[in-house]
This record gives C-alpha cells, structure tokens and sequence, in this order.
C-alpha cells in the first residue's frame, strides 16, 4: 500500500505543477498575441509587498521540491532562482515535476513521524513531525504561492477559471 503521506503530496504537487505550467503557457501566448511586455505580468504583484509572479512559480517549485525530498528522507535539491521568462519558468517546472516523479514512493513509508527540522542552526529553527510538516506547514505554503500565481495572472486578465487552476485530477 502506498503511503498517505506519498498520495497527499506528490500526486497534488504533480496536479497542481501541471495545471500551472499550463496557464503560464497561456499567459505567454496572451504576451505575443496582444503585443504586451512580458515583464508586466512576470513582476506583478497584488500588493507592493508581495512577491511577483516570477518569483510566486519559484517559490512553489521549491515547496514541491522541498517537502518531497524531506518526506523522502533524501536531500533537498538545490535550484537558483535565474528565471526571467515565461520560457525559464516552464524549464523550472518540467525539472521540478521531473524531480518529484523520481522520488519512489517507497521512501515515504513511515514519513509521518519522522522529523523535518526546518532552518536548521538558526533562531528560527523549527522541528515538526512529518504529518505537521506536509498537514501544517508544506501543503498551505504550496498552495498559496500556487493561488497566488494563478490570481495574479487572472487579475491581469488572462481569461483562466478555476479548472484551469485545478487541472486534470
């Protein structure tokens, strides 16, 4: 049997990912057809102290990566965030997704108690159990950079619902 800590994770980072890569790929294609910057929507933010778009992808990309690879009990792999175009944020997803679908399921079987310690050797370190880490901390976090794509795009006026967002499941 597969490991519920594998089945709430990966299969919803990979759905997730996939749907994303999808609307970035349509927002591109609105860039070339309306003649726009591209950066007028990769530097959109909602509000001046958040994130831009560019960085809401990377940030998402790194939560799939991290948990996975931390829930797996194998490093977490290490990526710079150079994208600066649509193109660079479709490459990052692919090897992310890459990344995620080469973690054996195996590797999550009792995952649930082991420890996750998050900042290690800083003021902020944080030590959780697997459940809280995925439950608690690592799926919210995804999501949010994930909605917060996705809203930003739609608030610019790329024409994408919310089965755009969700994808195929």
């Amino acid at each position: 049997m597969t490991s519920p800590m594998y089945t709430h994770s990966v299969p919803v980072f990979t759905q997730m990912l996939t749907a994303l890569k999808t609307i970035l790929a349509q927002a591109d294609v609105q860039v070339e057809t309306k003649s726009l910057e591209p950066d007028a929507l990769l530097q959109a933010r909602l509000y001046p102290d958040m994130f831009p778009l560019i960085k809401q992808v990377q940030v998402a990309a790194d939560f799939a990566r991290g948990i996975s690879a931390r829930l797996a009990g194998i490093e977490v792999p290490k990526y710079e965030a150079t994208q600066k175009s649509f193109a660079d944020l479709d490459a990052l997803l692919t090897e992310t997704l890459t990344f995620i679908g080469g973690v054996d399921a195996a590797q999550f079987d009792g995952s649930e108690s082991r420890e996750i310690i998050l900042r290690p050797g800083t003021p902020k370190e944080k030590k959780l159990t697997g459940q809280t880490y995925l439950a608690n901390y690592g799926l919210p976090q995804f999501f949010f950079h994930v909605t917060t794509a996705y809203a930003l795009l739609r608030h610019n006026g790329l024409a994408i619902g919310k089965r755009d967002y969700m994808g195929a499941y």
